[in-house]
């Protein structure tokens, strides 16, 4: 069955402690002295799609309505829509175990094209302004907020999640040809603030407690 598998663009360096193959991804839920963070986890194997269409905002993708502005996101459950322009959408299945297949020709499966980091930590803005010149500490940009331009010289879609026991979570999807070496300048940058390699295990219990209430 050695043709159904499929590798991720990026292979971190940090030597796993647990791996699970999922749907022909070998996916990595931890690593060995990964410690508490700044993290960079992958995720690429994480199932995604492209919606275009005029009528964009009148979709309701898995029961989800599309963000009305370019810029805004939704998060829901670990499905994540981010409106990217007048006709387009991105969604990004972070956390659930599956979705049925959306079978209508404006959706466009991204899965294998586009390599995705998530970024966690107290320092994952101060890390991000070393790679890019993207401003995600703007005041306005909502949480979750979609910024797109440059990272690394790099044309990326990248989503400020929001903070969540002390650490700041981020995305970057980019085309999966940069993917090792975004990767890698990413880990450099963060060295100072020993940035690690993690486990995708740390990255769905950071999403776990940002979705949790919290009381005022």
């Amino acid at each position: 069955m050695d043709g159904l598998r499929k590798r991720s663009p990026i292979s971190l360096a940090g030597r796993p402690a647990l791996v699970e193959d999922r749907d022909g991804w070998e996916v990595v839920l931890s690593y060995e002295d990964q410690g508490q963070g700044p993290w960079l986890v992958d995720l690429s194997h994480r199932a995604k799609w492209d919606l275009q269409n005029g009528e964009v905002g009148g979709f309701k993708p898995w029961g989800l309505d599309v963000p009305p502005a370019p810029g805004q996101c939704l998060l829901h459950v670990g499905l994540l829509i981010n409106r990217m322009n007048r006709t387009q959408a991105a969604i990004w299945n972070l956390g659930r175990e599956s979705l049925e297949e959306p079978g209508q020709a404006a959706f466009t499966e991204t899965t294998d094209g586009l390599a995705l980091l998530a970024l966690l930590g107290g320092e994952a803005l101060a890390i991000m302004e070393r790679v890019s010149p993207l401003d995600l500490a703007a005041p306005g940009l909502p949480r979750p907020g979609l910024v797109q331009g440059p990272v690394l010289h790099v044309p990326s879609q990248v989503v400020v999640l929001g903070e969540a026991g002390g650490l700041t979570g981020l995305l970057i999807a980019f085309s999966r040809g940069y993917g090792q070496s975004v990767a890698e300048a990413i880990l450099e940058a963060g060295h100072d603030w020993g940035l690690k390699p993690g486990g995708e295990a740390a990255f769905s219990q950071w999403l776990k407690t940002l979705a949790e209430p919290t009381n005022s």
